[in-house]
């Protein structure tokens, strides 16, 4: 896979009915495309639901290199979002929990080998994870699909080789970290130091697991940190199986520690510990909030967020529409809609706004939902049914706003969570499907008229995470990404992801920077040495 191909693009490749994880019967449902493959807008999602042929078989917390039952002894069921049906029951993990697995992690740092590893070896244990998830693709594609809902397919093709290319990427950065050697005044030598900051504390989010396991994991492996993670309660299940993967590939007990819990407690605990040296957490911003004042009432330790967001996709007058159309509906039902950076607020320029907005119509009506084990499908359920119950509460808040409702609107079947790709025009900037973060398949379209109108109102957000440009003007282009208060601004692009570049947001959108060399920093401590020099042949 190409280190800067657009997302999707990987999409739009098909997986194989002969896939190993689906049984014979499954495969030949695959090939009946026309019995259960269904448009949204016409017939439910599919009655009956592939069987995914993977085994459930890491469901206890990661501690100290052994898998363990919770101190508590207790288990939360992780949940099908096609059925709502249990998967497996997962050890639930709690304070008692976090103090284990941060005290493995704090012995693994003190005294272990990991901190004290040439930076080589280290980036030899990552590149043999990477190469590890490579020949378990399918495996941890169709667990991934299975607890959170996605498609098999956006698994399969275009996530877990990303998580791959992000462990090599980070596995080259481990022995490319140094310090300086600094000039002062008087005869003095400085150097500055680039050191591990310790005990890592990571909460990650339930709509990219994997992707942002290897996020928060990659660069703080390759600085020689420690970890405590903390999984999201929804989605458990492939955090635990690369845990596994990293054992394999030779990364010492105590080094990477994973606990399955709830925010309330486990996180609540991992947030407010007085032995984890750092923590970065990716969730919503409220969430967020509560983070860091756990953090800073307790040892002030210092924190990564990334947060939630209310990205402007903006299409000017002398846009191609069909490609416009195309990208931001991509842009926003793209992971069910699930997705911080989402371009959920469309503004297009009146001259052509009539036009976009059927065409957007016509794209959702043709958007393919069910279940994600089966070919053809483009959208499957959202996570759970409180996801479920929030997407549809705006759609009602959009509707009595009075926007104009062009389709969907509704549930797709009687089972699981699944929603229509929804669309709405005539939006307006004081609705709430125009200023909150709906995490779900629901484009709210907008009017504008000019490039200094568009500017002041795609700012006026709480938020600044991403941004979306589409024109055939340089000038344009340039204008509007330099005045966009926003982390990442794709001009005729968007969910351009690569390991090196990096991604993080303005305002409540968090803070610091997650990918590329940037993201190094939020896990090292700079130290300055300084030593007197006698009588030195030179200054």
């Amino acid at each position: 896979m190409a280190a800067r191909s657009r997302v999707s693009s990987l999409l739009s490749r098909s997986f194989s009915a002969s896939s190993p994880f689906l049984s014979r019967s499954q495969g030949k449902n695959l090939n009946n495309g026309s019995r259960i493959v269904r448009r949204f807008g016409t017939s439910s999602a599919a009655e009956e639901v592939i069987s995914p042929s993977v085994q459930v078989s890491y469901t206890k917390l990661l501690i100290d290199g052994n898998f363990v039952d919770a101190a508590s002894g207790k288990t939360f069921p992780t949940l099908d979002p096609r059925t709502g049906e249990v998967i497996a029951h997962v050890a639930e993990g709690d304070a008692e929990d976090i103090n284990r697995a941060v005290k493995a992690a704090r012995k693994a740092f003190d005294e272990g080998p990991w901190p004290k590893m040439t930076a080589y070896e280290r980036s030899r244990v990552m590149l043999r994870f990477a190469d590890l998830v490579e020949k378990h693709s399918e495996e941890l594609a169709a667990l991934e699909s299975w607890d959170n809902g996605k498609t098999y397919e956006q698994a399969l093709t275009a996530e877990i080789p990303m998580v791959a290319r992000l462990f090599r990427y980070y596995a080259g950065w481990a022995d490319k970290i140094h310090g300086l050697t600094v000039p002062a005044d008087g005869n003095y030598h400085v150097q500055t130091l680039h050191e591990p900051i310790g005990v890592a504390g990571q909460i990650i989010p339930w709509n990219f697991p994997l992707l942002m396991f290897a996020w928060k994991v990659g660069p703080a492996l390759a600085c020689g940190n420690t970890i405590v993670l903390k999984t999201a309660e929804q989605t458990p299940l492939t955090a635990f199986y690369v845990g596994k993967l990293f054992l394999e590939a030779g990364l010492p007990p105590g080094v990477l520690n994973i606990v399955s819990g709830f925010g309330a407690t486990a996180g609540a605990s991992l947030a407010s510990h007085m032995d984890v040296d750092k923590l970065a957490f990716t969730g919503s911003t409220d969430t967020g909030k509560v983070i860091l004042g756990l953090a800073a009432n307790s040892n002030l330790k210092p924190v990564t967020l990334e947060l939630g967001g209310k990205s402007p996709f903006i299409v000017f007058e002398d846009a191609d529409i069909d490609k416009a159309v195309e990208l931001a509906h991509f842009a926003l039902f793209f992971n069910q809609g699930q997705c911080c950076c989402a371009g959920s607020r469309t503004y297009v320029h009146e001259k052509v706004y009539d036009e976009f907005v059927e065409k957007a119509k016509a794209r959702a009506l043709k958007r393919v939902v069910g279940d994600p084990f089966k070919k053809g499908i483009e959208q499957g359920p959202q996570i759970d049914s409180k996801q479920f119950e929030k997407v549809m509460k705006y759609i009602r808040s959009g509707v009595e706003s009075n926007a104009t409702l062009e389709c969907g609107g509704g549930q797709v079947g009687d089972k699981g969570y699944f929603i229509q790709p929804t669309v709405f025009s005539n939006v307006k900037d004081d609705m709430l499907i125009a200023q909150d973060e709906i995490f779900g398949p629901v484009q709210s379209i907008l009017k504008f008229s000019d490039v200094d109108e568009v500017i002041k109102r795609a700012n006026d957000t709480r938020y600044g995470l991403a941004a979306g440009v589409f024109t055939k003007s340089l000038d344009t282009a340039n204008r509007v990404s330099r005045a966009l208060k926003a982390g990442t601004v794709w001009v005729n692009c968007f969910d351009v992801f690569d390991a090196a570049i990096p991604f993080g947001g303005y305002k409540m959108s968090g803070n610091g920077r997650e990918k590329g060399i940037y993201s190094l920093n939020n896990y090292l401590q700079v130290k300055a040495v300084v030593t007197p020099l006698n009588n030195p042949a030179w200054i």
